[in-house]
């Protein structure tokens, strides 16, 4: 049976339109993207292939079809048919039917076994993939592994065609269909039918726009209940994703009310509607109504108790005499420690939780090493975490014990989707510190405290004045602003790290004064600001400092040096400098285009997305070392092991020779460039300009306008977040009751 497709935006039954018939030869190009495609026919009877060019979810080449369009005349390919709608017909002869396997379209056919089943087989090929595949074995050497791949590939392409053919004219591309098939399955066109508003809460990139429009045009009425709940769940959504964990009850009727164009009282009865089935929880904060997506709730009120019961748990790891012991080890320290440091390691042999915060310089690293140094003494068992693997191989490498990323200290499983270690088979150990703590979110937070063994010492380090996590939450801020917790803060700097203007900058810009910018060429400085107003030129003398000027004035590589940029867009943009960074370091034509990205080998790239089943994480930088063009697929090499990508996986990775600041948090680089220009002026605060100053290990330089650096530097308004866990660690109800706390023996819980 055939198949059509109508184009968006055209209808053929109003203009005469010119038809061709025939076999799909062969693919000139497609792009998945947008389904964009041009291919060559042959037409029984002709000996010249015709050219057509249109949009085509799949093109398969022995596929017949009949096509309608205009022909047209190209000045540079010429005589061209111009496709407006398209009938597709299974292959029927021997020749179509090889063409079509061999295309590469079922996993486990390639162009060999594609002529040895047509051999066997014949016009019958199809129907034997249908009805019957276990027929295969048939044919020698074709083994039960490659059956089973044949089998799931040849389902997953039928479901997928019949899914493109349905999402095709109402502007869903064929990338998309592939991962809508893949999250839902063999229902993926009914659960689409039946509720299209589900894409835009599961499948990444299709936004509630998009599967508004689709409803619209399914018959979904603009105030129906569905739609009503679906847009409350989205705003929601979006609203944590700018980092908030609930949002005023007030200010979401109203966002969505206004969004979705449909009346209060309609949003109201949706939101009742959502308490009801759990989706959401609503919370009477005393000066507002709080609404939570019911899973950051839990996450919230559950940090809350788990630190509290941690707080009310005795210590596992006891000294004979505290200050005693810490003396001990302080006096074997190469370097004396100012007051405030030695208080922060006596509070860390004392208290059950502790923050450990302040800028560079302030010797946080050297505290911290002691504090190990005092646990270890008792032999107390000692677990070192941090958000990512940046922040992970930094703490290692400072503190000469294993670092883990959180992720793996839980022991995340991908295939459980969820955590090895929580409160019924907790962290064995005495000592638990988490590095670069600003970074947590709320949600890894819980599944911590969660772990966090009752008798364990846990201290959170990290800078307050950097910018939050990038997931919802406020948790390092939170916990400090409640005073449940014992906080060292720390603002004396260390002698040595005051000869870097790096560190006396940095401080400077924390302290709202302007950074020091030396002028004469024979100061000594490692940091620098290169004036340029025009974005284009900026942009330009950007790529000159990374490919010339740094690397011939003091010896780095390219590869130690990292653009971080306010913004995504724009001629200073992520964007922007990744294409020209790209074209200036690493020029080549092999590569696989994805969208408006090219993929390089050599090429350096960040994952954007957590991936538990590859064990990579938002903010891993690697580098791409194979790339096969016909496969469409990539490999990239992240510290220690190879990650493989399929196509469909490429929008996982980003090139990353330009990164946001925000993407920067946790990473340290030799040398950091950041262009500052007025075009950034939404984004220029005071945290955002710390952060990227602070990433700079020997080298930082500033690109840009005196203007936008002196604005970043006044502002020191920091974006808002609606969190409720500093009230939660304070109140009543998160006392425990001395029934739930354990009965800690001895040293053996150490």
């Amino acid at each position: 049976m055939g198949r059509q497709a109508a184009l968006p935006g055209l209808a053929p039954e109003e203009e005469k339109l010119d038809e061709l018939e025939g076999t799909l030869e062969r693919v000139v190009f497609h792009n998945p993207e947008n389904g964009y495609t041009v291919f060559r026919m042959r037409i029984e009877g002709k000996e010249d292939l015709a050219t057509v060019v249109g949009a085509m979810s799949s093109p398969q080449p022995g596929s017949n079809l009949r096509v309608r369009g205009h022909w047209t005349s190209h000045p540079k390919f010429g005589r061209q048919m111009q496709m407006i709608s398209w009938e597709e017909h299974r292959p029927a002869t021997t020749e179509g039917i090889r063409l079509f396997l061999a295309s590469g379209c079922i996993k486990g056919v390639g162009p060999r076994w594609a002529d040895r089943i047509v051999a066997r087989f014949g016009t019958e090929t199809l129907r034997v993939l249908d009805e019957d595949p276990d027929r295969l074995l048939e044919l020698p050497r074709f083994g039960r592994k490659r059956l089973a791949e044949v089998k799931s590939s040849w389902a997953e392409h039928q479901g997928v065609r019949e899914l493109m053919m349905f999402l095709q004219p109402h502007g869903i591309g064929p990338s998309y269909a592939v991962r809508i098939y893949r999250f839902y399955g063999a229902q993926a066109l009914a659960v689409v039918q039946e509720n299209p508003y589900r894409l835009a809460m599961d499948i990444h990139g299709i936004g509630f726009a998009t599967a508004d429009a689709l409803a619209a045009k399914l018959g979904f009425e603009p105030d129906s209940p569905l739609r009503a709940e679906a847009g409350v769940l989205y705003i929601l959504l979006k609203i944590t994703e700018e980092g908030h964990i609930y949002y005023p009850r007030a200010k979401l009727v109203e966002a969505a009310s206004q969004q979705l164009d449909i009346a209060p009282e309609l949003i109201d009865e949706a939101l009742g509607k959502l308490e009801l089935e759990e989706r959401v929880v609503i919370e009477d904060l005393g000066e507002h109504e709080g609404v939570y997506l019911s899973r950051n709730h839990l996450y919230e009120s559950k940090i809350a108790f788990y630190l509290q019961r941690l707080l009310r748990s005795p210590k596992a790891v006891r000294f004979d005499d505290a200050k005693k012991t810490v003396r001990e080890v302080l006096e074997r320290l190469p370097m004396q420690l100012a007051d405030e440091q030695r208080e922060a390691v006596y509070t860390a042999a004392t208290a059950k939780v502790m923050v450990l915060t302040g800028g560079p310089g302030t010797g946080k690293t050297t505290i911290l090493n002691a504090i190990i140094q005092v646990f270890a003494e008792a032999r107390a068992k000692i677990l070192l975490a941090a958000p990512t693997g940046r922040a992970a191989k930094r703490m290692a490498e400072t503190s000469g014990r294993e670092a883990r990323t959180i992720h793996r200290l839980l022991e995340y499983s991908p295939k459980e989707d969820g955590f090895g270690r929580n409160e019924n088979n907790p962290l064995a150990c005495g000592l638990l510190v988490v590095d670069e703590a600003s970074m947590m979110d709320t949600m890894l937070m819980y599944h911590l405290v969660k772990a966090a063994p009752l008798g364990a010492t846990f201290i959170l380090v990290g800078d307050v004045n950097q910018l939050p996590s990038v997931g919802p939450g406020n948790v390092l801020r939170d916990v400090i602003a409640s005073g449940a917790v014992p906080v060292v803060e720390l603002f004396e700097v260390f002698r040595q790290a005051a000869e870097s203007d790096i560190i006396c900058n940095a401080h400077q810009i924390n302290r709202g004064d302007m950074p020091t910018l030396r002028q004469s060429r024979n100061e000594k400085t490692d940091f620098y600001f290169f004036r340029q107003e025009d974005p284009e030129l900026a942009a330009d003398l950007v790529v000159d400092l990374v490919r010339e000027r740094i690397p011939r004035r003091f010896g780095f590589r390219p590869e130690d040096i990292q653009v971080l940029s306010p913004m995504l867009k724009g001629a200073v943009g992520v964007n922007s400098l990744n294409r020209r960074l790209q074209d200036a370091l690493n020029p080549q034509d092999n590569f696989i285009q994805r969208g408006e990205r090219q993929f390089r080998p050599g090429d350096k790239v960040m994952q954007i997305r957590n991936n538990y089943d590859k064990d990579v994480f938002n903010g891993d930088m690697g580098t791409i070392i194979l790339l096969d063009r016909e496969e469409r697929e990539l490999t990239v090499r992240y510290d220690d092991r190879n990650v493989p990508y399929l196509w469909e996986e490429m929008d996982e990775i980003v090139p990353a020779y330009a990164i946001s600041i925000h993407k920067s948090q946790g990473g340290e680089y030799p040398v950091v460039v950041i262009p500052l220009l007025m075009q950034h002026y939404v984004l220029l605060q005071r945290n955002l300009v710390y952060t990227a100053v602070t990433r700079g290990r020997k080298l930082v330089v500033l690109v840009g306008e005196y203007k936008a650096l002196a604005m970043a530097v006044n502002n020191n308004r920091i974006r808002h977040r609606y969190t409720w866990l500093a009230h939660r660690l304070t109140e009543d109800e998160a006392i425990l009751r001395p029934d739930m706390l354990p009965d800690f023996g001895g040293p053996e819980e150490q």
